[in-house]
């Protein structure tokens, strides 16, 4: 299979690409496409048998449920069983944006998309080359990140095809995401709502809106891989460098002293504000971002974790920002996942 590369820097001027990444689509084909939070790997969502090439072009385990893309709110009376009150004001506070709520679905939804689950996650993404892609095709799209499952996930139209050449039909060049996160997955069929993946949509944010929101497990450990689960990211090793990677919790002093002990070859992720004394005792150190400011670092983590596989390293340490209520939360959540939980505490 020969994948297409098609740009699209102005919906206007790049019309003729925006079409032809909408017939693939109508076609039953898989096309990547950018978003606000990371590249998605599309395909229709009310066509079973496109949605499984998907999860082949992946490698992805069926049990591990896609996120369904629409692009305006009306379509989701269309999938979903009933929009409770809860999804109508987080609609009108985070739609679009990087969002994604849990419904009830209603059979329309292939059961490939759901797992097997009666419910389905739902998303009116903010960007618009995601949005007039989906309005061209007019269908709503199931759309995981494009990335092979367990790798870091895509940020640039480059980390796309490096990991799917060849594997899916075209990839929609739209430039880099802005959030660089998956987005946040809120369950909204149960009281009080429950958090079950961190993104660009904060804690803090959530529970303006909501009052009290449960934070399950999974965001904050790791879980069986027989769990049943309502949203991807839930389980197994997600995020993953080629390198194993350890999560070094201490000061900066005792954590540069236990890289300088190393005699494997070794990388290290750190702040930039920690840049200038790692370079000193390790040749292999990339800077996300301050840890002031978590934004920046969720923007940068998973490219950073992709550079790293340009290096002849056997382990990676990485340093993670202070929990909190905020984006840091996605960034731990996903540092975490990336190491497999692995901690060393100094």
């Amino acid at each position: 299979m020969t994948t297409e590369i098609l740009k699209v820097e102005n919906l206007m001027k790049d019309a003729e690409n925006i079409a032809r990444a909408a017939e693939l689509l109508r076609a039953g084909e898989v096309v990547a496409i950018p978003t606000e939070t990371v590249y998605g790997l599309a395909a229709n969502a009310l066509d079973g048998e496109a949605v499984e090439k998907i999860f082949v072009a992946k490698g992805r385990p069926q049990d591990n449920p896609l996120i369904v893309h629409i692009d305006d709110f009306s379509t989701l009376e269309k999938i979903v069983e009933e929009i409770p009150e809860n999804a109508i004001k987080l609609a009108e506070a985070f739609w679009p944006g990087p969002l994604t709520m849990i419904f009830k679905k209603k059979d329309v939804i292939p059961s490939v998309v759901s797992a097997g689950r009666d419910t389905v996650g739902v998303r009116l993404p903010e960007h618009r080359i995601a949005r007039a892609i989906i309005y061209t095709a007019n269908y709503p799209l199931a759309a995981p990140s494009a990335n092979t499952s367990g790798r870091p996930s895509p940020t640039k139209a480059k980390h796309v095809f490096d990991d799917m050449n060849g594997r899916i039909s075209a990839i929609v060049d739209g430039g880099e995401s802005g959030v660089g996160v998956e987005s946040t997955v809120i369950d909204i069929t149960r009281t009080p709502a429950r958090l079950l993946r961190p993104g660009g949509i904060t804690l803090a944010q959530l529970r303006s809106v909501l009052g009290e929101v449960e934070v399950d497990d999974a965001v904050v450990r790791e879980i069986s891989d027989d769990a049943e689960v309502n949203a991807p990211g839930m389980k197994y090793r997600h995020y993953a460098p080629k390198a194993p990677l350890v999560i070094l919790d201490g000061c900066l002093e005792d954590s540069c002293d236990y890289v300088k002990k190393q005699e494997e070859k070794v990388a290290v992720l750190c702040f930039e504000e920690e840049l200038e004394a790692f370079s000193k005792i390790c040749d292999n150190v990339i800077s996300y971002g301050t840890e002031s400011n978590p934004a920046v670092l969720a923007n940068k983590l998973f490219d950073a974790l992709r550079a790293f596989d340009e290096m002849e390293i056997d382990r990676i340490y990485a340093r993670e920002p202070k929990g909190g209520d905020g984006i840091e939360l996605a960034v731990i959540n996903r540092l975490e996942k990336s190491a497999g939980f692995t901690r060393i505490i100094l």
